[in-house]
């Protein structure tokens, strides 16, 4: 397929089970053997517990927590704290 074929997209949904996609809908247009481009998109969960987990996923920033020491991270906040206090709220 050529970067320009135009092509024409379907958004359904589908369960994940043995590590195959099952659509929950029929899939129109599609003959047997047919290659799809797919994109995968998951829900986003909102909740999170006192672990910094969404349900059983950790939170996305918890990977970089205890990749800077206490010095580092006490003078990332000055900075900020030092920045913020030179906006001028009546601007915007």
């Amino acid at each position: 397929m050529s970067d320009t074929t135009m092509l024409e997209t379907q958004t359904i949904e589908a369960i994940y089970e043995g590590g195959v996609l099952r659509p929950l809908q029929t899939l129109s247009g599609l003959s047997e053997g047919g290659k799809v481009k797919i994109t995968i998109a998951q829900p986003a969960r909102s909740t999170t517990d006192d672990n910094g987990t969404a349900g059983d996923r950790p939170h996305p920033l918890l990977k970089f927590a205890g990749t800077i020491d206490d010095a580092e991270a006490a003078e990332l906040q000055r900075i900020i704290a030092d920045e913020f206090r030179k906006i001028d709220y009546n601007e915007w």
